[in-house]
């Protein structure tokens, strides 16, 4: 898996109009990790493809209206059967962290990549989102070495707010997988 011009090659885009450009200067330099379902609990369709991409129909389920406003977007989704779909390119700010702080850096957007897995904080992940997930951050590590040290989740980011990617996500099994990345990183 390789990065050309900031996409992932294989991934299935569907470029948001919810992003704008990082400050100047500004490379990745930490990788937060979510979870997203829509409806709450239910998996599969197109309800998160039409969240992020601005076209939610707030009709379509009771849950919708009270979020189909919302301007958001993710740099990428791991969904269950580990299908990754891109909305943003990495080198740009995609607005998935909201009011965050990382080690004392506010606004987190700035300077992460967001990715979602498509889950809930209390449902185990699958096998093929935990090998797209190393796949993703092996790829992005090469692009962006700093990563590979800084790893989090949404709540850690916004613990007041934010509760994915929960429990059920294995941080060993994650950092295992990423153990040889770690090598990777410039001083």
């Amino acid at each position: 898996m390789q990065l050309q011009e900031g996409w992932l090659e294989g991934a299935r885009r569907q470029p948001s109009p919810h992003f704008d450009e990082r400050p100047e200067g500004e490379a990745p330099s930490l990788l937060v990790v979510h979870n997203i379902s829509l409806p709450p609990g239910e998996f599969g369709g197109p309800w998160i493809d039409a969240l992020f991409l601005g076209t939610l129909n707030p009709d379509a389920h009771p849950y919708f209206s009270d979020i189909a406003h919302l301007r958001v977007s993710a740099h990428c989704l791991i969904r269950r059967d580990g299908e990754i779909v891109q909305y943003v390119p990495f080198d740009k700010r995609a607005w998935h962290a909201g009011v965050s702080c990382y080690q004392g850096r506010e606004k987190c957007n700035d300077f992460s990549i967001g990715i979602e897995l498509e889950g809930t904080d209390t449902l185990p992940y699958t096998d093929a989102q935990y090998a797209q997930l190393a796949a993703v951050t092996q790829a992005l590590v090469a692009v962006y070495p700093g990563i590979a040290s800084h790893m989090t989740g949404h709540c850690d980011i916004a613990p007041e707010r934010k509760t994915d990617p929960g429990p059920a996500f294995d941080w060993a099994r994650f950092r295992t997988a990423c153990a040889p990345l770690m090598d990777k990183e410039t001083p």
